[in-house]
C-alpha cells in the first residue's frame, strides 16, 4: 500500500515538551505511580529484563516524539524467542515459503533468506524461483547455493523466462511441498517469529492468517510507515489490499480458490489471490504483531504504488471480477490521488422509500440548513421527511414548519411531548415511517455530497449489512466522525476526530468504506426491519448517550455488518468547543448512562474492538500509537 496523506503535527519541539511534562505529572501521581511499579515488577517476572528494558524505551521514545518501532511492545523477547525454540508445535504444518526472484540485490537476497534461516518454527520449505537476466542468475544461484549450505529446506529453481510475477510464483508454487503457503517478496524479511505464529493458528484451525507489518527505509534502519491492521473487514479489502503481509493460507483453500496466482493481475496479483481466498476462507485470523518487514526503496510498491501505475488497474479488475463472483452488482473505479484505493459504486437493487427521521427543538436556522442540503443532495427522489418535534417554545419554530410543509414534498411534523429522550423521539418518528429504510439525521447536520441518500443505500440495501454511517465534519473541516470504535475513552469514540478533513487516515482509513462495531446516530440509515428487530433505540438505559452504539453492536453480534463511507460526506454543526455530555448539568445522567453501557457490554471492551488494533491508544480519538 502507498504511504498515507501525512497529518499535520505541532512543531516537535512543543510535543516533546508537552509530552514530557504529562508524563512527568503522570509519574508525580502516587497512584499512577503504584501502577507503574506494579507494572514493571510484572513485566520483569513474566518476560525478563530485556522485555522490561524494551518497554521503558518504548514509552519513553513515544514520549519524546522520537521514533520507536525499534523497541515495540509487540516485538519477541530473547526470552520469547527460546522459548518457542524448545517447544515445538505438535502437529504443526510445513509452510512453505514461495519468493519469486528477479534479478535481487545479492544483498537483499541475503537478508531474505537468513530471516526465514533464523525462524524459530522449523518446519519449513523455502522456495526461490528465479527469473533474472542470465547475466544476474548465474550470481544469483552461487550466494543462495552458498548460504543454503547444507540447509535442505531450501530449494533453488531456474525459470527458462521471467513471465511476470504471477507466473513466477506459481513456477515457485509447483516446487512447494508444504501444507501451508505463504508469499516473500524477494527483497523483504521476516521477523524470527513470524512463522511461528502461523503455525499456531494453523493448528487452531484457521485457514487463513495475516499480520501487520512495518515499512521500514532500503536499509532497514529507518521507519517508513507501520500498517497496524483491523480483523477481517470484507468492504475495507473491496477497497484496498489493507492485508498484504504477512499472508499464510492452507493449501486446501488455495485450491478452493484457483489454486495458483493470475497472470492477469499482474501488479495487484495479491490483491486477487487475496479476495479469492478470503471468499472462500472458513476461518480467518488476524495476528496484531508485526511479522513483516515491508523494504521500501526505488521501485518497490512499498515506496510508491506510482512507481508501478499499471497495479492501479489491475488492482481495479481484480476488485471487480470479485463483485463479480460474490454476485455484487456494481462498477469499480480508482481513487485519483490514493494509489491501490478503489471506490465501488454498487447498483441499487431496488428502489425502496427511505423515511428521514429528523429530531428537532427550536434551531429553525439549523433545521433550515438540514433541510435545504438534504433536498439539494438527495440524489435519490423516493424519501420522506419526518420532523420530530420536541418541546419547542419559540413561535418561530412553528412558523418554519408550516413554511417547510409548503417549501418540500414529502414532509410531515410530528410532535413528542414528554421531556427529552433521543431514543424516544426517535421511536415515535419511526412509527410514523412507511419506509423500507430509516436514515436518522440531527437537525445539524449539512450534506455536502451529491447522491448522499444513494451512497447510504448502496451499502444499507443488502442483506448483510445493518447500519450505515457518514464521514462528518466540523465546521472548521476536521473530522467529527468517521466510525466508532469500541474502548476508547472507556467506552467508546470516534475515529480519527479533528484529523484534517483532506487527510487519508492510518492505511486510507478515510479514503474507502470499512466496517466498524458501530457509526453514529447523528447520520445513520439502517433497514427498518432491522431497526424494529432489536426494538428501536433502547430508551430506557439509553435515552440520550450510546444509543446509537447500542443499536449497531446488538446487530453487529447478530451476525450484520455496519458500514462507515467517506463518500456521503456532511458537515455536523455540533460545536467543538460546547463540552461533552459529562459536563455541566448533563453530567449525572451521562454518567448513568455510561456505566450501564460498560454493563451491557464490558466483555466486548475487554476484547477490544476487532476493527481497531491494540498498538493505538484508548485515551484519545486521535488515531495515536499506544
Amino acid at each position: 500500500m502507498a504511504e498515507q496523506t501525512k497529518q499535520n503535527q505541532q512543531p516537535a519541539q512543543r510535543v516533546k515538551r508537552d509530552n514530557v511534562l504529562a508524563m512527568s505529572l503522570r509519574l508525580l501521581n502516587p497512584a499512577h505511580a503504584g501502577k507503574v511499579v506494579g507494572w514493571a515488577w510484572n513485566t520483569l517476572r513474566q518476560q525478563g529484563v530485556d522485555a522490561l528494558y524494551r518497554e521503558i524505551d518504548f514509552r519513553v521514545q513515544l514520549a519524546l516524539h522520537r521514533d520507536p518501532w525499534r523497541h515495540r511492545a509487540d516485538l519477541p523477547t530473547r526470552r520469547q524467542l527460546n522459548y518457542q525454540r524448545s517447544h515445538p508445535i505438535q502437529g504443526g504444518p510445513c509452510i512453505s515459503v514461495l519468493v519469486p526472484l528477479y534479478n535481487t540485490p545479492l544483498e537483499f537476497l541475503a537478508q531474505m533468506v537468513e530471516s526465514v534461516q533464523k525462524q524459530t518454527y522449523p518446519n519449513w520449505q523455502l522456495v526461490l524461483a528465479d527469473a533474472s537476466d542470465s547475466s544476474h542468475q548465474e550470481q544469483v544461484m552461487q550466494k543462495v547455493l552458498h548460504l543454503a549450505g547444507e540447509d535442505s529446506r531450501i530449494l533453488y529453481h531456474r525459470l527458462e523466462q521471467n513471465q511476470g510475477i504471477a507466473a513466477n510464483t506459481n513456477g515457485a508454487l509447483a516446487q512447494a511441498k508444504g501444507d501451508w503457503i505463504t508469499l516473500l517478496d524477494h527483497d523483504d524479511v521476516l521477523y524470527p517469529n513470524a512463522l511461528y505464529q502461523v503455525a499456531q493458528q494453523a493448528v487452531n484451525g484457521a485457514d487463513l492468517v495475516y499480520s501487520d507489518e512495518v515499512v521500514l527505509s532500503a536499509d532497514l534502519k529507518q521507519l517508513v510507515s507501520y500498517h497496524f491492521k483491523p480483523d477481517y473487514s470484507p468492504d475495507y479489502l473491496r477497497g484496498c489490499n489493507y492485508i498484504t503481509h504477512l499472508c499464510a493460507f492452507s493449501r486446501d483453500l488455495l485450491n478452493k480458490a484457483g489454486a495458483k496466482l493470475d497472470s492477469a493481475y499482474d501488479g495487484s496479483q495479491d490483491h486477487d489471490l487475496i479476495l479469492r481466498l478470503c471468499e472462500k476462507a472458513e476461518k480467518i485470523v488476524h495476528i496484531p504483531y508485526a511479522l513483516y518487514i515491508w523494504r521500501s526503496h526505488e521501485g518497490s510498491t512499498a515506496g510508491s504504488a506510482e512507481a508501478k501505475p499499471y497495479a492501479v488497474q489491475a488492482g481495479v479488475r481484480a476488485v471487480q471480477a470479485h463483485l463479480d463472483r460474490v454476485e455484487l452488482p456494481g462498477t469499480v473505479e480508482a481513487i485519483e490521488g490514493a494509489p491501490g484505493a478503489y471506490r465501488i459504486r454498487y447498483q441499487l437493487s431496488q428502489h425502496p422509500l427511505v423515511s428521514v427521521l429528523i429530531p428537532n427543538k427550536d434551531h429553525v436556522e439549523d433545521l433550515s440548513r438540514c433541510l435545504e442540503s438534504l433536498y439539494k443532495y438527495a440524489g435519490y427522489n423516493r424519501f420522506e421527511v419526518i420532523i420530530i418535534e420536541n418541546n419547542s417554545t419559540q413561535p418561530e419554530t412553528f412558523a418554519y414548519y408550516e413554511e417547510a410543509k409548503r417549501q418540500f414534498s414529502c414532509l410531515q411534523v410530528v410532535r413528542y411531548e414528554g421531556e427529552f429522550n433521543y431514543s424516544a423521539i426517535n421511536n415515535l418518528g419511526r412509527q410514523y415511517a412507511k419506509g423500507e429504510q430509516l436514515l436518522l439525521l440531527n437537525n445539524d447536520v449539512e450534506l455536502l455530497s451529491p447522491h448522499f441518500l444513494e451512497e447510504m443505500l448502496m451499502y444499507s440495501q443488502r442483506e448483510d449489512v445493518a447500519c450505515v454511517g457518514a464521514k462528518l465534519y466540523y465546521p472548521d473541516d476536521t473530522i467529527q466522525h468517521a466510525g466508532v470504535f469500541l474502548g476508547i475513552n472507556g467506552t467508546a469514540g470516534h475515529s480519527h476526530k479533528s484529523h484534517p478533513r483532506e487527510s487519508g487516515g492510518d492505511m486510507y482509513r478515510l479514503t474507502v468504506p470499512q466496517n466498524m462495531m458501530a457509526v453514529t446516530g447523528a447520520c445513520l440509515m439502517i433497514k427498518t426491519k432491522l431497526f424494529d428487530l432489536v426494538g428501536g433505540l433502547d430508551e430506557k438505559r439509553f435515552a440520550v448517550a450510546y444509543n446509537d452504539v447500542d443499536l449497531g453492536l446488538k446487530l453487529w453480534k447478530q451476525g450484520y455488518l455496519n458500514v462507515f463511507t467517506p463518500f456521503a460526506e456532511a458537515y455536523h454543526h455540533e460545536s467543538k468547543s460546547r463540552g461533552g455530555d459529562d459536563e455541566g448539568p448533563n453530567a449525572q445522567r451521562y454518567q448513568t448512562e455510561k456505566q450501564r453501557f460498560i454493563e451491557a457490554y464490558g466483555d466486548l471492551i475487554e476484547q477490544g474492538d476487532p476493527y481497531y488494533n491494540r498498538h493505538f491508544n484508548l485515551l484519545y480519538e486521535n488515531y495515536g500509537l499506544k
